[in-house]
């Protein structure tokens, strides 16, 4: 069953539903011309917003958590494109090694270890956990509500290789996301596979770079499906000179906020959209603790400087933001029980394997909910396929294509993203 949505049968989200179902076949070719000359992330997670009026991403995850979300139905996809994935980069692979956040205390991130490490065995690989935290310093079995289990050990660091006592891995799984940085214990390892790579890190990756690519990949789809980009697309700007120390910038931000925002008003104009647009103000460098600000007026920055300073200033682990960037938001349309749900998309490889939704009862619909629940994406007929002849805004199967549409566009950006912030990519004059 498809979530309740605000929105009429006939509304705009259905007819871009029509539109890529219609458009199945050239989609699918286009996907498949573009793997044959970009390397997908190894997995990936898409946080989309449905507004009734047009479908975008928010944010896309290179170390995805929350594996333990997708049901037990989606678990054959994964193992799947889990195979698929290590075949292509290391066929022979016969251990492998993941090696998680340092959240040794969290046993809802554990769970999603422990998914992985399913998924993978299943996949035909001996998988084990090794920590990089300090605390770990011999092997700690940690036993979790679900009755699961999983054991951290510390990993052992030779001159070239890393691996756990008496376990030496030929691929190193990373799930965690690097955001204070790349840690020594990483870095220069040469013989073995690292996925990701430690330029996929948080401490590297942009916002601004990564959207800058989706535009391109969502006009050149749009194109293609004759609609247009921004039905698929959120506008952004990049805000490089805030000085959070001193308050220096902030009328630089407002003028920015103040742009976006007219821009916003002219698509809302042109069709015909009766709602109050705005925009969200997070860390260009997508830190989460930094938190995220909604601006519908630029009035409201004078409120909220003092917000804006400590988005700069102090961040985790002391690294401040060194830009802001400023992105059209999106409304959030679809409820599970009166809860605002957003979906989100799970990838490994190039291939589409679950999701779920993200739900909240008391968020507002210009509000990004926080992890308060996650109610699975529902198949019917336990088959993610398309169904042809169903009408729009029906079956769930021709929603969640859409959905993996998107996301599947924003893994593609992320694909360019990671070429040209690749440390090791030749340069050509």
């Amino acid at each position: 069953m498809v979530p309740h949505l605000i929105t009429a049968l006939t509304g705009p989200i259905n007819e871009l539903e029509q539109r890529i179902l219609d458009s199945m076949p050239a989609i699918e070719r286009w996907f498949r011309l573009e793997w044959m000359e970009h390397q997908p992330p190894f997995y990936t997670s898409v946080d989309i917003r449905n507004a009734g009026f047009k479908l975008a991403p928010v944010d896309s995850n290179l170390f995805p958590g929350g594996w333990n979300n997708l049901t037990t139905e989606m678990l054959p996809l994964a193992v799947q494109a889990a195979m698929a994935a290590i075949e292509k980069i290391c066929p022979e692979a016969r251990n492998l090694l993941i090696i998680p956040e340092n959240h040794q205390r969290n046993t809802f991130y554990l769970a999603n270890v422990v998914q992985l490490q399913r998924i993978f065995n299943m996949a035909g690989l001996n998988v084990r956990v090794g920590s990089i935290s300090p605390e770990i310093k011999k092997p700690t079995l940690i036993k979790l509500p679900n009755g699961d289990s999983v054991t951290l050990e510390p990993v052992v660091r030779t001159k070239r290789r890393l691996g756990l006592k008496d376990f030496d891995p030929c691929t190193i799984l990373l799930n965690n996301d690097l955001l204070a940085g790349p840690p020594g214990i990483l870095e220069e390892i040469h013989e073995q596979y690292l996925l990701p790579p430690l330029h996929a890190g948080r401490s590297v990756r942009r916002l601004s770079t990564h959207f800058k690519n989706y535009e391109e990949v969502a006009k050149r789809l749009g194109k293609m499906l004759g609609i247009d980009p921004w039905l698929i697309n959120p506008m952004y700007s990049q805000c490089a000179a805030v000085d959070g120390t001193g308050g220096k910038g902030l009328g630089q931000l407002q003028t920015t906020v103040d742009a976006l925002l007219a821009k916003v008003r002219r698509k809302y104009k042109e069709y015909g959209i009766n709602e109050k647009p705005f925009v969200t103000v997070k860390a260009d460098n997508g830190r989460p603790d930094m938190g995220i600000m909604t601006v519908r007026e630029t009035k409201d920055l004078d409120a909220l400087q003092r917000k804006v300073r400590h988005m700069m200033v102090f961040g985790k682990d002391g690294q401040p933001a060194s830009a802001l960037i400023v992105q059209e938001g999106v409304l959030t349309r679809e409820r599970v029980n009166d809860a605002i749900a957003e979906p989100v998309v799970y990838m490994m490889d190039r291939y589409v394997v679950g999701g779920f939704y993200r739900i909240h009862a008391e968020r507002g619909d210009d509000e990004s909910p926080p992890d308060a629940g996650f109610v699975p994406l529902a198949f019917e007929h336990s088959t993610p396929s398309p169904q042809s002849g169903v009408r729009p805004g029906v079956s769930g199967p021709n929603r969640f294509y859409m959905y993996g549409v998107v996301a599947r566009l924003a893994m593609l950006a992320a694909s360019y993203e990671l070429e040209a912030t690749n440390p090791d990519a030749e340069v050509y004059d």
